[in-house]
């Protein structure tokens, strides 16, 4: 708080309006600038008893204004903020559309920081940062702007000096600049300065390269002083994209194309920021392999785009679907009639929320684009206050209409997204049958901007947190109910109908709360895997796989679905599937050709590598055994050999995939095949699902025979929490799915935790090492379980 604001337990409004609210000025010559940067949705805002903005103004969730409060500072001030209750139909805040239920606030208050700036008679608006360097990036110098608004806060007219400075975060020798300038009374300009970085350093995706960063400085002195400053952060990239022949966006990111793999965001329930918790939650997308994250309408905090910036993962704000944000009289799904199509006052909230948004934004690196629309794009003239808003930025990141292919303004031209599901379960040969793509929906081709199989069952240790007993209770013996901890009641997915027909089917009912887990597992683990491969494996296709986002990565609250970690940040099949599937080299099984695919996202692995295919029956027998040479090529996917052992008839097998440089294993990838695929019906398809005709048989895993598998864990490496950990299966079958959780001295699930590998399948008499660490905490026991072992607990030493 600042030190001229107090603040009063029970004050009374009418206390305000007293007079003699304000006392002296405490620093005469001196300006007060009171800045909002989020409320939610509509406020007045009053100071020391003075109406600064009524709640047609202060308007809107991401509405930011700076308001000059001098005349009215004193000694001792009082800041109100009345907010009005939000209705996110008529109101621009941020909705959960039908993610989990509403807030019972609908999110109404303050919800990023009210800020009190002091500066002298002339001020800085929000810094930008203009970057310029052509590509090939490692062989050009770039050009740097830097530039603000400055605002002339007195009734003469005022002759300053602007001083910049950029400055490598790394060090080095600071770079300097300056200028003179003059504005009239009351006046503003634009104050720009330019440099020529010789030799700059890149700023690159996390799997890509390094994250070096440059402070950028402005500051004002006048008459002796220094009358305001300001300061940004940014990296120097390049990022483009186009609409390729195929109508299907492709991203480009320092002169190379940038494949996107990612996630959908949410942010917590009741809009809580926490820095320590998305530290975590990016570690664990770049830990999965993945290399964005999608944040419809939910904008978040600064500080989530500094930690991204830092840790190298790229980023898609954008505004949402389904609410008033997209009141357009040609969107036909909103939930109220007649549609509350835009006002002038909705169009000046608009015009505010971008402008705020995108100053905000802009010199953040790890920005990839913003999205204007979700479901629909924007009318016409809102599309233009959207552009003009990002122009005056600085924006030079890629503005995209909307997520979906509905329709599109001509000042921005076609998205090049698709939207057509799935959201809910679908087999993993989904994704490999593309063709005809007119009626092959989110399978593996094109860009899909929010798609997936809908799962994210978490795991035994985070159930038990906001379950009931009987809650758990109805999770394995009602199929068909609808659950609170699912989506909201009058969505398709209040229950698990959909994903429960999948697996009583393939894997056989339940025969406990303990063995539906374990189940809900296998079919998530397979279902993010086969998606990320897919996508992964057709990115060289002739019709390439250009961007997945997966919805979603997390969830807003304990959740039973879209996540690839729960809410607690317990990693379980959805997110080792995903890590499996996005390794940046690896060998890959399409399911619908039965050919295995070689795959590098890397941008300076190639050469020579090994690729071993192994067919293993579930007694242990190998059906088969192949061995084969191939030379992998940066940033591209292959087919290099066709699985023709896999048609035993009415056997379930085993394939294991194997991608080697040398002795060196670059990827063990191990898959559970039935004798026939899941058959899908694609004619009867809906906007969230493709139905299923007949499933493929794994009721045969449950009559596997055991396996007698020891676990041993290593002393802490190199002094920190890091542990081998060993893995040994003594019996001549497979060890089918097991799994490992780290916990503490009360059996309570350590978290974050990164494992190297998870959920794992080891042939017969095969030993398989895996690293472990973590964050916080102390790590005391790992539990082991899975198919076809005994649970076990293994102390650490």
């Amino acid at each position: 708080m600042h030190p001229l604001l107090r603040y009063y337990q029970g004050l009374e409004i009418s206390q305000l309006f007293l007079p003699g609210t304000s006392s002296r000025h405490p620093n005469p010559g001196k300006h007060y600038l009171l800045q909002t940067n989020g409320i939610s949705s509509k406020a007045d805002v009053f100071f020391n008893g003075h109406h600064i903005a009524n709640k047609s103004f202060q308007s809107g969730g991401y509405g930011g204004h700076t308001y000059d409060i001098s005349e009215f500072v004193g000694g001792e001030n009082a800041l109100l903020i009345q907010t009005y209750p939000t209705d996110y139909n008529y109101d621009f805040a941020q909705g959960f559309v039908d993610w989990n239920p509403y807030p019972a606030d609908n999110g109404t208050g303050i919800w990023r920081n009210v800020t009190i700036k002091e500066t002298g008679p002339v001020a800085l608006g929000p810094l930008s940062v203009l970057t310029y360097v052509p590509v090939p990036v490692e062989k050009h110098s770039a050009v740097v702007t830097v530039r603000a608004n400055v605002m002339n806060l007195e009734n003469t007219t005022v002759t300053f000096r602007v001083d910049g400075l950029i400055s490598e975060e790394a060090g080095g020798i600071p770079h300097k600049l300056e200028e003179s300038f003059t504005v009239g009374p009351l006046g503003s300009t634009v104050v720009a300065l330019s440099l020529t970085l010789e030799n700059p350093k890149i700023w690159w995706p996390k799997q890509w390269g390094g994250q070096p960063l440059y402070n950028a400085q402005l500051s004002l002195p006048t008459k002796g002083a220094l009358s305001d400053s300001t300061e940004a952060v940014f990296g120097i990239r390049n990022i483009t994209s186009t609409v390729n022949s195929h109508d299907d966006r492709i991203f480009t990111l320092n002169g190379h194309p940038f494949q996107v793999l990612g996630g959908g965001y949410s942010p917590d329930i009741f809009l809580r920021w926490d820095s320590a918790k998305f530290a975590a939650q990016a570690q664990y997308v770049l830990d999965m392999g993945l290399n964005t994250i999608r944040l419809e309408g939910k904008m978040e905090h600064p500080e989530l785009y500094e930690i991204a910036d830092r840790m190298g993962l790229m980023v898609i704000p954008g505004w949402e679907c389904c609410d008033k944000w997209e009141a357009w009289s040609y969107n036909d799904e909103l939930s109220v009639s007649p549609v509350p199509v835009w006002d002038a006052d909705d169009y000046a909230t608009a015009n505010d929320s971008m402008r705020h948004e995108s100053a905000m934004l802009q010199t953040h690196p790890s920005v990839l684009a913003y999205l204007v629309g979700s479901d629909f794009w924007p009318n016409d003239q809102a599309t233009a206050i959207y552009a003009d808003a990002l122009a005056e930025a600085g924006w030079q990141t890629p503005i995209v209409a909307s997520a979906s292919k509905r329709g599109y303004p001509q000042l921005l031209g076609p998205s090049g997204m698709k939207m057509d599901g799935p959201y809910d379960w679908v087999p993993p040969n989904y994704w490999y049958d593309p063709e005809p793509s007119a009626d092959r929906l989110g399978a593996a081709f094109g860009f899909g901007s929010e798609l997936g199989a809908g799962v994210g069952t978490p795991e035994l240790g985070s159930l038990r947190k906001f379950l009931s007993e009987d809650d758990l209770t109805d999770l394995w013996t009602k199929p068909n109910k609808g659950l609170f901890h699912m989506s909201t009641a009058v969505s398709q997915f209040h229950d698990r109908s959909i994903y429960n027909d999948g697996l009583y089917h393939r894997y056989g009912a339940p025969m406990s709360l303990e063995d539906y887990v374990l189940k809900a597992q296998m079919m998530d683990y397979e279902a993010t895997r086969a998606q990320f491969e897919a996508y992964s494996a057709m990115w060289s296709a002739e019709r390439p796989a250009t961007g997945a986002v997966y919805w979603m990565l997390n969830n807003a609250w304990p959740s039973l679905h879209w996540n690839q970690f729960d809410y607690y940040l317990q990693p379980a099949g959805s997110y080792f599937g995903t890590k499996t599937g996005s390794r940046i080299e690896h060998v890959a099984y399409d399911y619908v050709a039965k050919k295995v695919y070689l795959i590098n996202h890397s941008l300076d692995r190639e050469g020579p590598r090994t690729v071993k295919v192994e067919v293993l029956t579930m007694n242990g027998t190998v059906m088969s055994s192949d061995t084969i040479s191939v030379s992998t090529q940066p940033n591209q996917s292959m087919a290099v050999i066709e699985v023709s052992t896999l048609a035993a008839p009415g056997v379930v097998v085993f394939l294991k995939l194997v991608l080697l440089d040398g002795t060196q294993t670059l990827s063990r990838n191990v898959y559970w095949v039935a004798p026939t695929l899941d058959a899908l019906d694609w004619d009867n398809s809906t906007w969230y699902h493709t139905p299923v005709t007949k499933y493929a048989n794994y009721t045969a895993l449950s009559r596997l025979s055991a396996a007698n598998i020891s676990v041993s864990a290593s002393q802490p490496l190199c002094g920190g929490s890091a542990r081998a950990v060993m893995l040994e299966n003594h019996s001549p079958v497979p060890a089918f799915f097991v799994r490992l959780n780290l916990v503490d001295a009360h059996d309570g699930d350590v978290v974050p935790v990164l494992w190297s590998d998870n959920y794992v399948t080891l042939w017969p008499h095969e030993k398989l090492e895996l690293k472990v660490s973590y964050i916080s905490g102390t790590a005391a026991t790992i539990q082991v379980s899975g198919g076809n072992v005994a649970a076990a607990e293994v102390r650490l030493p």
